[in-house]
């Protein structure tokens, strides 16, 4: 299916996929804001040893865990709409909490808050927009999420450099302390979170309920008038028809699907694709040049002013990529784009080790990075969130997408507590040397077990790799198309 034949309402579409796409934008300002507020608010808790300060970083990944956790079962029970509008009233609170913080728990307390939102809107907000979108155009509109974590990704850092005033480069930690940054900056820079998450919080309310829940919720009606503002007549009868078919063929009981539904024979090697390729656009090693991005251009000779643009630069090229690939998700496919990234960073991050290995920093390094991020930006960040919002059967998709999500951020905590003792063992050069490893046995696991699922409808989809799962399963000649 390239094109659609129906009438569609685009703009209600973008309306919808844009507001619940605000949780990705939250998750994103939230994720990076804490760098930017790192010298100053660790000078006010008087933070010096590496263990608290690692804390104070991770914290939020703790949230993190338990808010994918708990967003599979929220979103089977209570629909698509309510957790999200859950993530925002908690990102609300955690920006408040932290910018009012006086003592160093209440924080690592809000920060922990701000991770079940991120956990719960990363994992359902992805999941919504696919249910949602027309299926010629639902790979660029899940990209839409990613488009939106990159906004607030490069927000917070725009954020953290207007807020922060110079700091003299022989500042002590007491200068810093009692320095208007030390006492008040950081404070502004978590603080500035309420204004999008508020303006979040509000427009969830004005968003409808995911047709395809509906129908298993046994909402016929209200999924049919859902359907029919999305498109003409002819798709949303189309599109009920099909939905109905596939909610039948699963599980007439699918309110009260069980964990164990996991493990189904049919479903667990398409679990373990959706895990795999969570886990490996963490261990892909971008988010550690995100979070470690003042580290990793100090080491290649960049002072404190240059390091701040720098992560700035890092910040646009990440925006002007991921727009980008908007289109491309649907007119190349979603396979063919893992294929480029995870190949790409392979030989980028073996460029980057022999320029740690020989001594060429400063601009080499910084080209290098910037290229890495725009590969990263272009294939594996926004098709992965694509991928996991499709492949997974309707019954147990709010389960498997939590799962799957669960394990993104167990592997992200994974790379932020291992990235400065690999650095330290490794150094630079072995530490990206490791990852281009890593990358390089992506590449094969994706050109094996991944297939196309552009231009399908998601009821189709789940057809489609059942029929595949079930010929693996007997040992038929396996397919890397469905």
């Amino acid at each position: 299916m390239k094109n659609d034949p129906h009438q569609l309402n685009m703009g209600y579409v973008w309306m919808i996929c844009l507001v619940a796409a605000c949780g990705g934008l939250l998750f994103g300002f939230d994720w990076v804001v804490v760098g930017g507020a790192k010298p100053f608010y660790e000078a006010y808790f008087n933070i010096t040893d590496p263990a608290t300060s690692g804390w104070a970083m991770s914290s939020a990944l703790v949230g993190c865990v338990f808010g994918a956790m708990s967003a599979g079962l929220l979103a089977d029970k209570f629909g698509r709409k309510l957790p999200l509008i859950l993530s925002a009233f908690l990102f609300t609170l955690s920006a408040l909490g932290i910018a009012l913080s006086t003592h160093f728990d209440v924080f690592i307390a809000f920060r922990i808050i701000g991770g079940l939102g991120i956990g719960i809107a990363s994992a359902i907000s992805p999941l919504y927009i696919a249910e949602v979108s027309p299926s010629a155009k639902r790979g660029r509109f899940v990209a839409i999420n990613q488009l939106t974590i990159v906004i607030g990704v490069l927000a917070a850092q725009i954020v953290n450099l207007l807020i922060a005033r110079p700091v003299d480069t022989g500042a002590t930690l007491l200068d810093i302390q009692q320095s208007w940054n030390g006492q008040l900056g950081w404070r502004w820079m978590f603080g500035a979170g309420v204004v999008p998450a508020v303006v979040f919080l509000v427009l969830m309310f004005i968003v409808p309920e995911s047709p395809r829940w509906l129908v298993r919720a046994g909402k016929e009606l209200r999924a049919k008038s859902m359907l029919s503002k999305i498109g003409d007549s002819r798709y949303a009868e189309a599109t009920f028809t099909e939905i109905k078919t596939a909610t039948a063929f699963s599980d007439t009981d699918n309110q009260k699907v069980r964990l164990s539904a996991l493990l189904d024979k049919n479903v667990r090697p398409i679990l373990i694709i959706g895990m795999v390729i969570a886990v490996f656009q963490q261990w892909c090693g971008i988010n550690v040049i995100f979070n470690y991005a003042q580290e990793i251009f100090a080491s290649a000779g960049f002072d404190i002013n240059s390091t701040l643009k720098s992560i700035v630069a890092t910040g646009l090229i990440n925006l002007i990529f991921t727009i980008i690939a908007l289109p491309m998700v649907d007119k190349l496919g979603r396979r063919k784009l893992m294929l480029i990234g995870a190949g790409g960073l392979t030989i980028i991050y073996a460029a980057i080790a022999i320029a740690y290995a020989t001594g060429a920093m400063g601009l080499p390094v910084l080209l290098l990075v910037l290229a890495a991020i725009a590969v990263y930006a272009l294939t594996l960040a926004p098709v992965t969130w694509v991928l996991l919002s499709e492949i997974f059967p309707a019954r147990i998709r709010g389960m498997a997408m939590s799962v799957g999500t669960l394990a993104l951020w167990i592997a992200c905590f994974v790379l932020t507590y291992t990235f400065p003792l690999l650095n330290a063992g490794l150094g630079a050069a072995g530490s990206f040397l490791l990852y281009g490893i890593i990358c390089a046995l992506g590449f094969v696991f994706i050109f094996r077990k991944i297939p196309e699922t552009k231009g399908v409808s998601l009821e189709v989809l789940e057809q489609q790799i059942l029929n595949a799962t079930l010929k693996s399963a007997t040992h038929e000649p396996k397919k890397r198309t469905v």
